[in-house]
């Protein structure tokens, strides 16, 4: 069975630091592979599209981008979760839409926030594997929204 995580909440200082990178020495280890299974499990469990390991607890740069339609994102298109370790944003597209996000940090609260409409985002797999992937719509604000979690960021304060 896999663990469902506790939540960080909006006010919590982990949401607000700055996330370590994760070590070369990290990657293909057993923990590294249990964060993010725990993270997906959390996120299914509630729903998300996204999850960043700040909000787990865990001040390293780990994100799960999992668009899928639910409750909470009916109309989210589908795409096979995808761990993100050590994600950078190289690339923002001059183009921004505005779209409604949420958060499983924040709530019972959502808000129009402006975002790139397409990105270029360098990330490591789990076994370190380099990965450059474009993302547009809806998953690059999936990204972009994680990221930001990364550096200590919450999307209300961007609303």
């Amino acid at each position: 069975m896999t663990t469902i995580l506790p939540v960080a909440q909006r006010g919590e200082a982990i949401l607000n630091l700055i996330a370590t990178p994760v070590a070369d020495a990290e990657f293909s280890s057993d923990w590294l592979q249990a964060l993010s299974n725990a993270m997906q499990a959390t996120m299914l469990d509630r729903n998300g599209v996204g999850i960043a390991a700040p909000q787990v607890y865990i001040s390293k740069r780990v994100i799960i981008v999992a668009s899928r339609a639910n409750p909470r994102y009916p109309d989210a298109p589908e795409m096979d979760a995808i761990t993100m370790v050590n994600p950078e944003i190289i690339q923002k597209s001059t183009q921004v839409v505005l779209g409604e996000e949420g958060c499983l940090s924040v709530p019972n609260e959502r808000g129009q926030v402006e975002r790139a409409e397409q990105i270029t985002v360098e990330y490591f797999t789990l076994t370190g594997a380099k990965i450059r992937q474009e993302f547009s719509g809806f998953p690059a604000r999936i990204v972009q929204h994680e990221v930001d979690h990364l550096d200590g960021i919450l999307f209300v304060e961007r609303v």
